[in-house]
């Protein structure tokens, strides 16, 4: 009777360890009941078997567990769960807005290098080419360089 308990808690354990490892990654309360299941088995087989059967309880629990681990790891389950897409996509904030160099607006915010301007009805984040631009300030595009739009105050 001890050994179909020992045997029952050890299966058990190893059925929890399998959800835990497949299906709830992570240290869930699967992977906890596995953990007790184990611990249990191994402590009855040491408590109602003696010490041979608990030493074989030990190395049954241990070789079950490296199985599942094996076989988690060649059967690919990894590479399903992993990320493998890289993200190439780069955002064009001045896409359809007709910006170029030599245009003229006003700050809107103080462009303490960054901040807010609106250029031809556009309102867009811009960057300061010189220093600090108080706002309500006329401005000129400068340059544009991947993306971001570099102003300098009007020379009048």
């Amino acid at each position: 009777m001890e050994t179909l308990i020992i045997i029952s808690l050890i299966i058990a354990g190893l059925l929890m360890f399998i959800v835990e490892v497949f299906l709830i990654p992570g240290i869930s309360i699967a992977g906890i009941a596995s953990a007790i299941s184990f611990i249990y088995a191994i402590y009855y087989a040491f408590a109602h078997s003696g010490v041979q059967i608990g030493f074989i309880t030990i190395g049954v629990v241990a070789i079950t567990v490296l199985c599942v681990v094996i076989w988690f790891m060649k059967s690919k389950t990894v590479d399903r769960l992993a990320l493998n897409k890289t993200l190439d996509y780069k955002p064009d904030p001045l896409k359809g807005l007709d910006i170029k160099e030599g245009d003229s607006g006003i700050s809107l915010t103080r462009l303490t290098l960054i901040g807010k301007a609106e250029i031809k009805g556009h309102i867009i984040e811009v960057q300061s080419s010189d220093g600090f631009i108080d706002e309500k300030t006329p401005i000129q595009v400068s340059r544009i360089i991947d993306g971001t739009v570099y102003v300098q105050p009007l020379k009048q």
